[in-house]
């Protein structure tokens, strides 16, 4: 018999700038973490991919918003450490210090700040997953780092993670996710935003047999993008190449102001359309939407539906 399945992704505000922090707010049950809880219990995802959560090694903060979300239902976490905070060692940002946010694989105040947490009430068969990481950006093919570029010998692809992650449906469904760097906050040399655009160009390579194994359909490519195709900054040919990619479906999920899932100020950058859940072409898609609520910050949760299983 056929069901639905509800994807999502969501930037919510689930970063602190200590180690430990994020769990003490967790526990504490803080405003914040209250508005989370709401739209999560409101919108009630089969799978969330929350793109900016911070990594701790037990996984002790998952677990704890996890029951603090359902708890009643048990649910599968899956939560690499990410590259936001993984010290360089090298002075990327060209200020003679190396040790600094700026100089992180990732940017982040601390190892393991604004990774990606996935949380499946589907049981996920980690055994499985995959996880590119550590590809290093100067790697890829026609990649988009300069030779003047600093750290080429070490700078990661990944500004938090590239991730596949099966569920133990038949057949499986992979959830494809990523955080790209935002393609602002640098100069005239465009680092950010051909890393950001790399970041995206990366999920077609994969597709394409240039990264390993494909990861065989049906799968949900979801995160945060960080580029909108028609407005703001940024690369957004890399964007639009993705989201024309006949390997996958956009299924425009809407809310109030239309695909834009953050509501940054007007009239720059404005509201744009940064977070993604794009399946793939052979999955019946029955449902979409930006959940647009005053609550959890101001990026917004995506959803998307899907008969299951897919024909």
């Amino acid at each position: 018999m056929a069901e639905t399945l509800r994807i999502a992704t969501w930037h919510a505000p689930l970063s602190r700038k200590g180690p430990g922090l994020l769990l003490r707010d967790i526990l504490k049950g803080t405003d914040e973490i209250s508005e989370v809880i709401q739209v999560l219990q409101t919108v009630n995802p089969d799978v969330i991919l929350l793109t900016k959560f911070d990594y701790d090694l037990d996984g002790v903060a998952a677990r704890a918003l996890s029951k603090a979300i359902w708890s009643q239902i048990s649910v599968d976490i899956f939560a690499p450490r990410p590259n936001g905070g993984r010290p360089s060692g090298v002075d990327l940002d060209n200020n003679g210090r190396s040790y600094e946010p700026r100089d992180a694989q990732g940017y982040g105040t601390f190892n393991g700040q604004r990774g990606l947490l996935v949380l499946s009430k589907i049981p996920i068969d980690t055994n499985l997953s995959r996880d590119w990481s550590h590809l290093l950006w100067a790697g890829m093919p026609n990649s988009r780092m300069l030779a003047a570029d600093p750290g080429r010998e070490v700078q990661r692809l990944s500004s938090s993670a590239h991730l596949a992650v099966p569920l133990a449906t038949v057949p499986p469904l992979w959830i494809l996710g990523f955080a790209a760097t935002p393609p602002v906050f640098d100069g005239p040399e465009d680092r950010n935003g051909r890393r950001n655009a790399d970041e995206i160009t990366f999920w077609q390579q994969m597709l394409d047999g240039k990264h390993g194994p494909v990861p065989a359909p049906p799968f949900i490519l979801a995160g945060l993008a960080n580029l909108d195709p028609d407005r703001g900054e940024g690369l957004t040919e890399s964007i639009r190449s993705l989201l024309n990619d006949p390997r996958l479906q956009d299924p425009l999920p809407k809310g109030p102001f239309g695909t834009a899932t953050v509501d940054w100020e007007e009239p720059t950058p404005g509201r744009l359309r940064v977070s993604y859940v794009l399946p793939s072409e052979n999955l019946d898609v029955s449902g979409s939407a930006v959940h647009w609520a005053d609550l959890g910050g101001t990026h917004k949760l995506v959803w998307v539906d899907l008969t299951w299983p897919p024909k």
